[in-house]
């Protein structure tokens, strides 16, 4: 356990590092430096699930702590990955600020010309109604991707005590009946999750074509 431990400590510095980056790039690598980072944080995702089996397996004396590591890469790495998700978010909204601003002033206005003037007001009403939606749009899926990683999150935990109950169960030599019901709990609780997450992209998706 403790080489894979220290290999995925090491990478979760690595992306703390790379953040800065963010801030620094252009626009032509921050898409690229985007893309690093997220492959980096899926990477230590698959890397704790790992980790959690193999700290259930560790000796009674030293599986708390090892689990407590655990914990603590998680937090870590769900940390950084609502920092990209708002970071992620916060630029889209720059660029679309960006793009209504070039396409208001890239429009051709004239004066004493009933066929060709331009609803000034009407202009910046419709504007000022596309940034709000905008806006709630982005609040929206900050909304879903937390709810996501708290689901994977979850799913990490249940991976976790469902371990610890097959441990406890051959401990104290409880029947197979026990614990196939036990897995078939966590078997349960996956499918849960699963119609969690697509719930919440129905109702993403709803809310989209509403708001559009």
């Amino acid at each position: 356990m403790e080489p894979l431990y220290q290999q995925t400590h090491k990478q979760v510095h690595e992306i703390q590092s790379h953040m800065g980056r963010l801030e620094t790039a252009d626009k032509q690598s921050l898409h690229l430096v985007e893309n690093e980072i997220q492959a980096s944080i899926d990477q230590i995702f698959s890397h704790l699930e790992r980790l959690e089996i193999l700290s259930s397996k560790e000796p009674p004396n030293k599986r708390q702590n090892a689990k407590l590591r655990v914990d603590q890469l998680k937090y870590d790495v769900q940390h950084l990955q609502t920092a990209l998700r708002n970071f992620q978010h916060r630029r889209y909204a720059r660029e679309q600020q960006e793009r209504q601003r070039e396409e208001l002033l890239s429009r051709t206005f004239t004066t004493n010309d009933s066929d060709t003037t331009i609803p000034m007001d009407s202009s910046l009403h419709f504007n000022s109604s596309l940034q709000k939606i905008h806006h709630g749009m982005d609040d929206l899926i900050g909304g879903g991707h937390s709810i996501l990683d708290g689901l994977r999150a979850q799913r990490l935990t249940l991976k976790g005590t469902q371990k610890k109950i097959l441990d406890i169960a051959n401990m104290l030599g409880l029947s197979n009946t026990v614990m196939r019901l036990t897995e078939k709990r966590a078997f349960q609780d996956k499918y849960f999750m699963i119609g969690g997450m697509l719930l919440t992209c129905v109702v993403m998706f709803l809310v989209v074509q509403y708001l559009t």
